[in-house]
C-alpha cells in the first residue's frame, strides 16, 4: 500500500486505477475532493508484454496526488479485497470499476482468465459493495462489444473513405440502448463483459442498489498504452510517430468508431454520481462528431505527424468485431443535460502526438 489513508474525506475506490480510465478518473474525483483508493495490480504487463505495464503511471499518481492510496490487489482475490472495504466501507461514498481484460484477441487465449477477471472480479466488487457500503454508487465500465456483431446486419453503404448509414435511418447519430444483445456473435471478451454488465443492473434492480453501465466506445487519451490486441487510436498514432507499422483488420479500413476522451468520460461518471439511478445503461462515446473510419484515422495522424505512416491490410477482420458503430448519447445527454465533451477527435489526436512525439522535434 502507498501512503496512509486520509481520515475524514469522502472515499472513492478506483480499480484498473492506473489504467487510461482509471488514472483519468483517479485525478477527477481527487480533484472534487475526495481520497482516492486506488486497485491496480498491472495485470497489463501481463495481457499485453512490457510495454503495456501501468507500473509508470501508479508511481505517477502517487507522486503527484496527496489522498491517493494504492494497493496492488488482484480483484479476483476476495479475502483480500475484503479486507480494503473493512477499511473504508464507513467512508465509501462510490465505486468507479474500470479494471478489466480489454482485449478480443487475448481473451480467446486464456478465457478462464478474461472471464474471472471481467466476470468474477466484478461479481466480488457488487458483492462487497453491498455488503460493507449499500448506499455507495457503483460506477462500471461496461464495453459497446455486450451487443456483439448485431450492429452489422444494418443497413450499410460503402462511402470513398467509410461504411455509413443512410441519414434517415433511426440511428445514423448513433446506436441506443434498446439494440438486442441476443443471438449474435460476441467474442469471448463480449461474453465476459456482457455477464459482468447484466451483473451490475441486477445489482441495482434487485438489490436497488445505486449501479450504472457505461458501454462505451472507443475511450482515448494520451496515457493510453495502446497495443496491437487493444487501443485502437493511440496505437495508430504511435505507431504514426514510430515508424512501426500498424495493420489494418478487415472491412476495407472503412470500419467505424466513435472516440471520447478520458477526462469526458470521468466528467460523465461525476455526473451520474452527483444523480444516481438504480440499474442504469448508458452507451457512451465520442458520437458522430468524433466518430473516424480507420483510413481516416489514418489520415489525420498523417495531417497531424506531418509524415506518412506505414501500414498494411489484412483481409480477416476480428471475430466479432463491427463494421461501424457509433453511440448514441441522446438518453445520457437526457439524462445529465450539463455534462459537455471538452475533446474533439482532431484535439485528442493532437493530444496524444504531443505525448508520443520526440522532444526534439
Amino acid at each position: 500500500m502507498s501512503k496512509k489513508p486520509s481520515c475524514g474525506l469522502p472515499v472513492v475506490i478506483v480499480t484498473g486505477s492506473s489504467g487510461l480510465i482509471g488514472s483519468a478518473t483517479v485525478r477527477f474525483f481527487a480533484g472534487k475532493g475526495f481520497q482516492v483508493v486506488g486497485i491496480d495490480n498491472d495485470m497489463r504487463r501481463y495481457f499485453f508484454g512490457d510495454a503495456a505495464s501501468t507500473a509508470d503511471m501508479t508511481d505517477e499518481l502517487i507522486g503527484a496526488i496527496a489522498d491517493f492510496a494504492h494497493y496492488g490487489i488482484d480483484i479476483r482475490d476476495l479475502s483480500t479485497l475484503e479486507s480494503i472495504f473493512k477499511r473504508y466501507g464507513g467512508r465509501l461514498q462510490a465505486l468507479v470499476h474500470t479494471a478489466a481484460q480489454p482485449s478480443h484477441d487475448w481473451a480467446a487465449s486464456e478465457p478462464f482468465t478474461d472471464f474471472e477477471v471481467n466476470a468474477g472480479g466484478t461479481l466480488n466488487l457488487l458483492e462487497l459493495t453491498r455488503k460493507y457500503a449499500p448506499e455507495a454508487v457503483f460506477i462500471f465500465t461496461s464495453t459497446n462489444k455486450v451487443y456483439g456483431d448485431r450492429p452489422n446486419a444494418l443497413p450499410f453503404a460503402e462511402t470513398a473513405t467509410r461504411w455509413e448509414l443512410p441519414r434517415e435511418h433511426p440511428y445514423y447519430d448513433g446506436i441506443d440502448e434498446m439494440m438486442s444483445i441476443d443471438q449474435s456473435t460476441h467474442s469471448l471478451f463480449g461474453v465476459s463483459k456482457m455477464a459482468a454488465d447484466i451483473l451490475v443492473q441486477e445489482y441495482g434492480r434487485y438489490f436497488g442498489m445505486q449501479t450504472v453501465c457505461f458501454r462505451g466506445g472507443c475511450l482515448t487519451g494520451p496515457q493510453h498504452t495502446g497495443v496491437l490486441q487493444h487501443g485502437f487510436l493511440a496505437y495508430l498514432m504511435k505507431c504514426c510517430v514510430s515508424g512501426n507499422e500498424y495493420t489494418v483488420f478487415g472491412y476495407k479500413g472503412k470500419q467505424v468508431r466513435d472516440n471520447l476522451h478520458s477526462h469526458d468520460l470521468a466528467s460523465a461518471f461525476w455526473h451520474f454520481y452527483q444523480q444516481p439511478r438504480s440499474g442504469e445503461v448508458y452507451n457512451i462515446g465520442g458520437g458522430r462528431g468524433n466518430s473516424c473510419s480507420v483510413l481516416e484515422a489514418i489520415g489525420l495522424c498523417e495531417k497531424i505527424a506531418g509524415k506518412k505512416m506505414k501500414w498494411q491490410y489484412s483481409d480477416k477482420n476480428r471475430a466479432g468485431d463491427h463494421i461501424w458503430y457509433i453511440s448514441g448519447l441522446n438518453k445520457f445527454k437526457t439524462h445529465y443535460p450539463d455534462w459537455q465533451m471538452a475533446y474533439s477527435l482532431e484535439k485528442i489526436l493532437i493530444e496524444i502526438y504531443q505525448y508520443h512525439k520526440d522532444p526534439a522535434d
